[in-house]
């Protein structure tokens, strides 16, 4: 690898996986890399920063070491460049010895049930991003003065969406999230929550930790009908062979039969209902479900029994899934890039040179955030082995987004709006940062003496 020109690699996105290839590149090639991390935010950190709950401040401090990386030498943050607009597929493969695609997964799933695109009925990822301060979110139309709220769904974002809004605003003073967003979560009507899964407790998503934060909610009920805890023969023997169900079903068989205390508000997990229609004329004004069952191939089946809860707000969070990048190959069917051990691989199949993928766009939206560090270190042993020789001179980047009048954002520009996050939680006496609301209010922080 020693060369007079070190090899040059784009990644683009700087989430977990993003970054964690950037680290990769720079401890497998000795050095001798440069690396050059893209995001059309002009804030690095993806999902830590925009999808970890703001309460859960200790997944958050993982920002502290992806930043880490890239303070290293031969790592670039490029931030405000936005991929297929700003630059090309065809552009970075002309300025860069090799390209790493790390997007993340953007959006959620569809229920593809009728009335889902009411008023009030509202995607988890849209939420999430809200409460975590996106500046595409900034502008959410958020009603939260329905008494009733479901959200479909008992995976983590989920229990999260569910736990925030449960939470009283004095309960997230300390967190980050930005100050119009906590004015609204305190003057909530929301008092019931249903959380609703198609399947049964022993198939739900949720990991035992985050469960466990539901039944400690001091200002919140949490009730379970002890029928959904009758176990099938399938669920009883995942129960049996998995510690990890085995758990979540022993927290959920102590909430039956709690006292009621009188809580402010209460929280309904149910299981063994589907969507079939979101109810309503102008907004959301009802759900109606069906019952479920599995049947002799285990599959969830319709029993023809039906119920309607009258809910005022549908929070949807049945699972994310990536979206196509111009140019670059998709599979419409498994929503990831095609690739062998992160090679992008082109529609006969073989693998297109200089181009890799790595975290939930290789692979779809499984695991933790920690996955991503051994998944991007497989995809940047494939790049490296690629190579057919020097890396060569190739044109610079900065040249060509010169041309396009694109100024990216520095890492130095960040950090600008980091000291602003920081100050703002000093003068609200709120905690470590406060997030700023929309694209306006990170430009200026970012370039304060830009007109």
């Amino acid at each position: 690898m020693a060369d007079t020109h070190p090899l040059r690699v784009a990644v683009i996105g700087s989430g977990p996986a993003g970054i964690y290839a950037a680290e990769a590149l720079v401890k497998q090639a000795d050095g001798n890399v440069l690396v050059d991390v893209f995001d059309r935010l002009p804030t690095p950190y993806g999902l830590v920063r925009y999808g970890v709950a703001p309460d859960h401040t200790s997944i958050k401090s993982i920002a502290r070491y992806l930043q880490r990386v890239l303070e290293h030498p031969g790592v670039r943050f490029l931030g405000g460049v936005e991929f297929g607009s700003d630059v090309t597929r065809d552009d970075l493969l002309a300025c860069y010895d090799a390209v790493i695609y790390a997007t993340g997964a953007m959006v959620d799933r569809h229920l593809g049930v009728p009335g889902e695109d009411l008023p009030g009925s509202v995607a988890a990822t849209d939420f999430v991003n809200w409460y975590c301060g996106h500046p595409d979110a900034s502008g959410l139309d958020v009603d939260l003065s329905a008494d009733e709220v479901a959200v479909i769904g008992v995976g983590n974002v989920a229990v999260d969406v569910a736990r925030i809004l449960a939470k009283t605003a004095d309960e997230l003073r300390a967190t980050d999230v930005p100050e119009p967003v906590l004015d609204l979560l305190g003057g909530s009507g929301v008092r019931h929550i249903h959380m609703i899964g198609r399947r049964g407790p022993a198939q739900a998503k949720f990991t035992t930790k985050e469960l466990r934060e539901l039944g400690a909610l001091p200002h919140t009920e949490v009730h379970i009908r002890p029928a959904d805890l009758e176990l099938d023969p399938a669920s009883a023997a995942l129960v049996e062979s998995d510690r990890h169900v085995r758990g979540n079903v022993a927290v959920m068989r102590d909430w039956v039969g709690r006292p009621v205390e009188g809580r402010p508000r209460r929280l309904d997990l149910r299981f063994w209902l589907r969507p079939v229609e979101i109810l309503g004329t102008d907004r959301v004004e009802g759900l109606r479900l069906e019952r479920t069952a599995l049947n002799a191939e285990g599959r969830v089946v319709g029993t023809g029994e039906y119920e309607t809860l009258p809910v005022g707000m549908v929070l949807r969070s049945v699972g994310y899934q990536s979206v196509p990048l111009p140019g670059v190959p998709f599979d419409p069917r498994a929503y990831v890039v095609p690739n062998e051990a992160g090679r992008v691989l082109g529609e006969d199949g073989a693998p297109t040179p200089g181009e890799y993928v790595a975290g939930w766009l290789k692979r779809g939206p499984t695991g933790v955030i920690g996955t991503n560090k051994a998944d991007a270190a497989e995809t940047v042993r494939a790049l490296l082995a690629d190579l057919d020789g020097r890396p060569r001179e190739r044109p610079s980047i900065e040249g060509l987004l010169e041309a396009r009048n694109v100024r990216a954002v520095t890492y130095d520009d960040w950090l600008g709006i980091d000291a602003e996050e920081i100050e703002l939680a000093r003068s609200l006496s709120r905690g470590e940062r406060v997030k700023l609301v929309g694209w306006d209010a990170l430009r200026r922080a970012c370039r304060p003496h830009t007109p």
